[in-house]
């Protein structure tokens, strides 16, 4: 396997947007509770290595939601550990070696401070888990309140005070402390409610530099964001991981590199990242799509561009894993682009696409067999919308390529 030069913490950031999509119009949850915790750990003197790994944390504290109804749960308060995202996020994290760090401040980030003081963890972590706890709180409060005033600095002493009643309780008394006096200046709510401003997010960023990742390191990172993304309906479980694995399994067919083939898995593992906006009553929908329904899940592939264009060592990945839906005469979306403006790697991505999406069952049809899925995609060539070359090589390989689509190695 080869090596990517990429600067992590950068590529962490960035793909933290697709995990603002679930929460719809509520974006920059997990970046706005980074801010909060990076100002209360500078009040506390944690040393840089601690704000590094606090800042993280907070960045991928949801990564267990997946669904826009477990989302709003949370943010209305109903049930802590709504569709069991810490556990889900945890197990997650447990699967990434640069991330498993993290597995036990994700486990326990919603366990009252009077519980979490007695577990075995090491205090730092309880430290962690607690501070993500109470700003989480802070963040969905002000959310909620300003439903009723619109002004954040309306709110600003509500959230304060009921902060403030969980001392000792919900909250580490020292955190509860802290935030108060930082929350104390209007600015600090009107950084808030500007979004994540804070120059410590640019300086996270930027001085973990460039660096070498194995490409299975790297991988077990985006699998996070695969899981998040097939978690969102249940028709959909290993649906990024086929098509990851069968773009793979054609670049080798097709003689491409190493490297090269390293990329279409990745872009595959991520091609769908832009369906975390989607609510799942439409993924799950048995019948005909409305129209207005057809716009939302239309805008999904340039949601995938809009998060992976920034991700500087992305770039072949960001086309392709966001033109899967472009086809070759022009009729596709979001750019409409034909097959000369089509690499052969946006080609692949889009016949491993619609390869394992008919693979696979969905809420209004069963799945198909090889024989029958081969028989829509010639016609899809005869209609001159998917890449001929792509799908000879399927037919050639069939069975290769069908237990790469499912998964079976």
């Amino acid at each position: 396997m080869s090596t990517f030069k990429v600067n992590l913490n950068e590529t962490i950031f960035y793909l933290s947007d697709s995990l603002n999509l679930v929460g719809g119009d509520n974006v920059d949850h997990g970046k706005r509770v980074a801010f909060m915790a990076i100002e209360c750990a500078k009040l506390l003197d944690w040393d840089d290595k601690q704000k590094d790994d606090l800042f993280l944390a907070s960045i991928f504290h949801d990564c267990g939601v997946s669904k826009t109804a477990t989302y709003e749960r949370l943010v209305n308060f109903e049930g802590i550990n709504a569709g069991n995202h810490c556990s889900r996020g945890a197990k997650l994290l447990d699967g990434s070696p640069p991330l498993a760090f993290l597995s036990d401040c994700i486990l326990h980030h919603h366990v009252d401070w009077s519980e979490l003081k007695g577990i075995d963890l090491p205090d730092q972590v309880k430290l962690f888990a607690n501070c993500i706890n109470m700003l989480d709180t802070v963040d969905f409060l002000s959310i909620n309140l300003q439903q009723e005033a619109s002004n954040i600095l309306s709110n600003k002493d509500k959230i304060r005070k009921k902060i403030f009643s969980g001392m000792d309780k919900e909250f580490n008394a020292q955190l509860v402390d802290v935030f108060l006096e930082i929350s104390q200046p209007d600015a600090f709510w009107l950084t808030l409610d500007k979004g994540l401003c804070s120059g410590y997010a640019e300086f996270w960023v930027e001085h973990k530099k460039k660096k070498n990742i194995s490409f299975n390191d790297l991988k077990s990172v985006m699998l996070i964001y695969s899981r998040i993304v097939d978690a969102k309906s249940f028709y959909t479980r290993l649906h990024s991981e086929g098509v990851a694995n069968l773009s793979r399994c054609l670049g080798e067919l097709f003689g491409f590199d190493k490297h090269t083939c390293d990329k279409l898995e990745i872009a595959g593992l991520l091609h769908d990242l832009g369906k975390l906006r989607v609510p799942e009553t439409i993924l799950d929908k048995a019948g005909e799509l409305t129209e207005e329904e057809f716009l939302i899940v239309k805008r999904h592939s340039y949601d995938t561009y809009d998060v992976l264009n920034a991700i500087q060592g992305f770039e072949d990945i960001s086309c392709w894993a966001s033109q899967h839906h472009e086809r070759i005469d022009g009729s596709g979306y979001p750019f409409q682009y034909s097959h000369q403006q089509l690499s052969l790697g946006a080609r692949i991505l889009a016949v491993a696409d619609v390869f394992q999406s008919y693979s696979q069952d969905r809420p209004h049809r069963e799945k198909l067999s090889a024989a029958d899925i081969m028989i829509i995609l010639k016609q899809e060539v005869r209609e001159g919308t998917l890449d001929k070359d792509c799908i000879l090589m399927i037919e050639n390989n069939l069975e290769k390529c069908w237990n790469a689509a499912n998964s079976i190695n």
